[in-house]
């Protein structure tokens, strides 16, 4: 059985740009789906009027930490 759910496109001063409604079997789905967006911002998921999550943009995490390579050494 499916839910309903929006992931709301959050702007400056927290003003919701856009929305975009979508269904999903579970809380965790939609927030794998609603991912997708955190490219053009922060998001807020919905599921009708329960706040799921938050979601930060992609821009303003900070990247990834550099794995060290390991030395080859010969012998």
């Amino acid at each position: 059985m499916t839910q309903q759910y929006r992931a709301y496109l959050v702007g400056e001063n927290d003003v919701f740009r856009s929305a975009e409604a979508f269904e999903a079997p579970s809380d965790s789905s939609a927030l794998t789906y609603a991912r997708q967006f955190t490219r053009h911002g922060k998001v807020e998921l919905w599921q009708l009027g329960r706040k799921i999550a938050v979601l930060e943009s992609e821009q303003s995490r900070p990247p990834p930490p550099e794995r060290s390579r390991p030395t080859l050494t010969r012998q």
